[in-house]
């Protein structure tokens, strides 16, 4: 699923991450542990083809990451890659299915079929009910979950969260943390989870450890004899494609019309 080598990345004369081996199995949930300027996030970000390794290889799905040019690297990373951040990202002026079509629909899926997704991964969110409300009318623990619905809707071969339930309650941690899990039995679901949470990291099917930069060898392959990681060290792949392209303005009018209809319908009823 997942083989990284020799992953160094410099910013300026602080070098960051010094020589990243790892790799992540299908089905995985791995959470990334560590202090604060251990390199996780840029670690996180490489994966997510969000920056560039100076030297190494990130292989995901077969393909070498390392090697596509930024426009291949925009669609390898809309069709194969969701993230979750902390703050849930959303944006405010689309309801909560608008949000979660709107990778769908710039993958190229057609309108329909991508509102047919979303409103699937709502569904099975528990979130069927709150599928026209925007986000400022959504709970903390309401958002997150849009934001993993939206991560998940054009099947990504992994799911990559960034202190995910940083900004939570405790219930609502526990809730989404559950979540993971339940999405890996359900869809076969590949995570990996930055995270401070000790909790989170404790139930996780393997912890990696990082320090200065370097993954803490003592404990990774102490994860990695565990009997129930053993069998998949190695990578698998499957290919994702998407059809029918769309013009995304239409979700913009959609908007528009939905909140001209409730403004007359408050008039009318006023």
């Amino acid at each position: 699923m997942i083989t990284i080598k020799n992953i160094t990345k410099s910013f300026g004369s602080l070098q960051v991450l010094k020589g990243i081996d790892l790799t992540v199995s299908k089905g995985e949930v791995v959470s990334i542990v560590g202090p604060s300027g251990a390199g996780k996030t840029t670690l996180l970000q490489i994966i997510g083809t969000l920056d560039r390794a100076d030297t190494g290889s990130v292989i995901i799905d077969g393909q070498d990451i390392t090697k596509l040019s930024q426009s291949k690297l925009a669609d390898f990373r809309n069709q194969h890659i969701g993230f979750v951040f902390q703050f849930h990202q959303l944006l405010p002026e689309f309801s909560a299915i608008e949000n979660i079509m709107i990778p769908a629909l710039i993958a190229g899926v057609s309108r329909r079929e991508a509102k047919q997704k979303a409103m699937s991964l709502l569904t099975m969110l528990g979130l069927a009910d709150r599928a026209e409300h925007k986000p400022s009318q959504l709970s903390g623990g309401e958002k997150q979950r849009v934001a993993v619905a939206r991560a998940l809707v054009n099947n990504p071969a992994v799911v990559l969260a960034d202190e995910p339930s940083g900004s939570l309650d405790t219930k609502n941690k526990e809730e989404l943390h559950q979540l993971f899990f339940e999405l890996r039995d359900q869809l076969g679901q590949t995570f990996v989870i930055v995270t401070h949470d000790e909790a989170l990291a404790a139930i996780t099917d393997r912890t990696i450890h990082m320090r200065d930069g370097i993954i803490n060898e003592d404990a990774y392959n102490s994860e990695c004899i565990d009997e129930e990681h053993t069998p998949d060290c190695c990578a698998g792949s499957e290919d994702k494609t998407a059809d029918e392209s769309v013009d995304i303005n239409d979700i913009c009018e959609d908007s528009n019309e939905n909140s001209d209809a409730n403004s007359d319908s408050n008039n009318n009823n006023n």
